[in-house]
């Protein structure tokens, strides 16, 4: 069994194709959320950051903060929108409207 099984064992090949999409239209900020959120232009910019996927070490050189600053802010925005984690931060900020 295990001979015949080596023999007629088949090779996967895994395809990967990039496909590029074009942008639909330019992106327009819900202000109305934002406000209605209470969310600062700071927290507004480390949600964008998360949604790159950028770490909290670097938000932090990016803005040249501390990264107790980041999570400090992080937090504050996690709290605003409701939410636990950096994933549904994104979500959350994506489906209103506060990032592209």
């Amino acid at each position: 069994i295990w001979l015949g099984l080596s023999i007629t064992k088949t090779k996967e090949v895994l395809l990967v194709r990039e496909v590029q999409v074009p942008p639909s239209q330019t992106f327009v900020r819900n202000e109305a959320k934002v406000s209605e959120f209470g969310i600062t232009p700071r927290e507004l910019e480390i949600l964008e950051r998360i949604a790159s996927g950028m770490s909290t070490r670097e938000i932090a050189q990016a803005l040249f903060v501390s990264e107790n600053t980041v999570k400090t802010h992080a937090s504050r925005l996690f709290g605003k929108m409701n939410v636990n984690r950096r994933t549904q931060a994104v979500d959350v900020g994506k489906r209103e409207g506060l990032i592209p």
